[in-house]
């Protein structure tokens, strides 16, 4: 890949965001399409890849005023009984990886997100965080499961029911 430097965009300021979003996106997409053909794209920044039993999100934020933010997450386990075990566990794998880290929404699904920047985006870096992602969430998803309960995100994909009128 050639220079993967995003450049300045245009003087109008309200339309910056917005610019520095599509820009990353297409770079994002490129790199996509080259290492995972089976991805989905959903516009606007967003997209998704599936491995194993999960799938990763990867999203194109604005971050800064000419810098965007790549956010790759996993919903990993959704229904899991949140105990203080679980999250001493959890806390602990947040200190042995290398980068990314598990967190807990609202409705307590247990996620695993990992975040680079945009504006040099570089092919190899995307590659890896999309790559880890994936392998942490799939690698763990089983583990927490056997601990806490709760679905994988194949599982939960898997009892979703498709209407076709």
């Amino acid at each position: 890949m050639g220079n993967n430097k995003i450049e300045k965009a245009p003087e109008k300021k309200y339309e910056a965001p917005e610019y520095y979003i599509k820009e990353t996106a297409k770079k994002v997409a490129n790199i996509l399409q080259e290492h995972f053909p089976e991805y989905m794209s959903f516009g606007t920044g967003t997209f998704t890849i599936s491995k194993g039993s999960t799938q990763v999100m990867i999203n194109v934020k604005h971050f800064l005023k000419d810098e965007t933010v790549i956010v790759c997450f996993s919903n990993v386990v959704r229904g899991a009984k949140i105990s203080t075990k679980l999250m001493h566990y959890l806390l602990r794998k947040n200190a042995e990886l290398h980068f990314g880290a598990f967190a807990l929404l609202f409705d307590g699904t247990i996620t695993f997100s990992h975040s680079i920047t945009g504006s040099h985006l570089d092919a190899n870096e995307l590659i890896t965080t999309v790559s880890s992602v994936a392998f942490i969430a799939d690698y763990y998803d089983d583990i927490i499961v056997e601990m806490a309960g709760g679905r994988r995100a194949k599982d939960h994909f898997d009892t979703v029911k498709v209407f076709n009128y």
